[in-house]
């Protein structure tokens, strides 16, 4: 399969600038878009954006951009972090070494507008962010992003590069269980997940060229550019199977780093259609090129509970940040953050525990 890096991005495409940003999308939340929630089910039992739990589980290289690690342990925390943490109502649930670093590491793949992207300064914006700040508020520290590839993010856990991973990740058994998704193989301990937000997949193709496609069904003889180990890549290489016993023509499937450079990809017409959470799809759709770029087809499919992901050791964090997930939501926090950003048919009612099948 052809690397990001086999791909020359045209001058006026979508695609990621070396801080991070998408070319053609604004930095603020889109003031009238709409995410409905609609959803198709599909007979398998993943979820969207989930990664072969045996890749994550043993890499052994994080791809970390400059963002890196931020913050200087030095056992203690300042006069002012320890103002803030004795001032905020759930600070005493936090374990002692973060509530006194005054500070949360936070694993994230930082180009998945809206979810979490960099603006043209460089800022780590979107829905995640902005929810990480609520929480901070909670629990009286400060949640600081570190940008890593999304495959990476489960084994930075594990290392303990990272407190928690927060990166539009589905809540599944299989990240729960350390459970290989393609071979069914226990290969890690697995992470517990602290649910805070649902979303399903969508298929998207070059505006006014959409060449039949309404399901998943009509991908046989496409090309379709996806980013790699996210569920979008596991549902495409279930079709090709499917397309192979059907008899029909094969589905080619190209996998990238990022989903920029898979819309990169489809832009320049090497490939035909794009899969990708449907905020993601969404947004690409309204704002890359002015909206005149892409268009979405069919229905959004197995729509699932992202997750803020926290190693099975510990449930003393987890716990913390379930409390502070569910204040937010009680206190109207959270439907802010989601009104702000367009996807409230996304929003839960309940910060649930593995709540992911």
């Amino acid at each position: 399969m052809p690397s990001s890096h086999e791909v020359e991005a045209p001058n006026d495409v979508c695609c990621r600038r070396p801080n991070g940003t998408a070319v053609g999308f604004p930095t603020t939340p889109p003031e009238d878009t709409t995410m409905t929630a609609g959803n198709t089910r599909r007979t398998t039992a993943l979820r969207s954006r989930t990664a072969a739990v045996g890749a994550i589980a043993v890499a052994g290289a994080l791809l970390l951009t400059g963002c890196g690690d931020q913050t200087k342990d030095n056992g203690s925390g300042s006069d002012s972090e320890t103002t803030k943490a004795n001032s905020a109502p759930l600070a005493d649930k936090l374990p002692a070494d973060i509530r006194n670093k005054g500070v949360v590491k936070v694993g994230s793949d930082i180009a998945y507008a809206p979810v979490e992207f960099k603006d043209d300064s460089g800022k780590v914006v979107g829905i995640d962010p902005d929810l990480a700040e609520a929480l901070g508020k909670q629990l009286g520290v400060k949640f600081e992003f570190q940008n890593a590839t999304f495959d990476t993010l489960i084994g930075g856990l594990a290392s303990k590069r990272y407190d928690i991973a927060m990166s539009a990740m589905t809540d599944t058994k299989d990240r729960q269980e350390g459970v290989d998704a393609d071979t069914g193989k226990k290969v890690g301990e697995g992470v517990d997940f602290v649910d805070y937000f649902t979303a399903g997949v969508s298929l998207y193709t070059n505006k006014g060229y959409d060449q039949g496609i309404k399901t998943w069904d009509d991908l046989c003889g496409k090309t379709m550019a996806v980013q790699r180990n996210t569920f979008s890549h596991d549902l495409a290489k279930d079709q090709a199977k499917k397309c192979k016993k059907d008899g029909e023509k094969a589905l080619k499937i190209e996998d990238f780093a990022t989903n920029p450079e898979a819309e990169t990809r489809m832009r320049s017409k090497g490939a035909d259609v794009v899969s990708a959470d449907f905020p993601i799809a969404a947004y690409s759709v309204k704002n890359a090129g002015g909206g005149k770029y892409f268009e979405i087809v069919g229905d959004q499919v197995e729509a699932g509970p992202y997750g803020i992901a926290v190693s099975k050791d510990n449930t003393e964090l987890r716990d913390a940040v379930q409390a502070a997930v569910q204040a937010i939501i009680d206190n109207g926090e959270y439907k802010k953050i989601v009104d702000k950003w367009g996807v409230a048919d996304g929003a839960v009612t309940e910060a649930k525990i593995n709540g992911g099948s």
